[in-house]
């Protein structure tokens, strides 16, 4: 096993894994300004699984007794409209599976089974992500901007649940 080199990988997967709790917070947050409460709890929750990923990956680096690099793989970008953001989520999950395919690849060819199972479980989870932006966008497409409008409805903001 060649520890170096699954901790080049899984420290690259960390920044990956960042960037998307980074976007996916920047996207839920715009998306909850914006009255669409179900769509941004979906990029809240899938912070939130996101987190988790780098938190096993992290402690496969600390047991392979390297250093956990917490930089991300690119900035933040800054997307207003909500079909363009499930496009850049899709794509986001799509790269992400095919890097953690490779990245299993590699881990099984230099023997080190324990980081291509991570691997292997984050490409599930990335594949289920990729599912649900696309459904949503797929939505978006079918129905046009009434499927986004019938969101708004879904749930008053808390500010104007006090109220009443």
């Amino acid at each position: 096993m060649n520890p170096a080199r699954s901790i080049a990988l899984l420290n690259q997967s960390v920044a990956d894994e960042l960037l998307a709790v980074h976007q996916y917070m920047y996207f839920h947050i715009h998306l909850d300004d914006q009255g669409f409460a179900p769509l941004a709890a979906l990029f809240k929750r899938t912070a939130i699984t996101e987190m988790g990923h780098v938190e096993a990956l992290a402690e496969r680096i600390l047991f392979l007794k390297g250093d956990v690099e917490m930089s991300l793989a690119a900035p933040v970008e800054k997307i207003a409209d909500p079909a363009a953001m499930l496009a850049k989520a899709r794509q986001m999950e799509e790269s992400s599976a095919n890097a953690y395919n490779q990245a299993a690849l590699e881990c099984a060819a230099g023997a080190d089974a324990a980081s291509k199972q991570i691997f292997e479980r984050l490409i599930g989870d990335e594949e289920g992500h990729f599912a649900q932006f696309d459904r949503q966008l797929e939505n978006i497409q079918r129905f046009g901007p009434s499927y986004l409008a019938l969101q708004s409805f879904e749930k008053a903001p808390a500010s104007e649940a006090a109220v009443h």
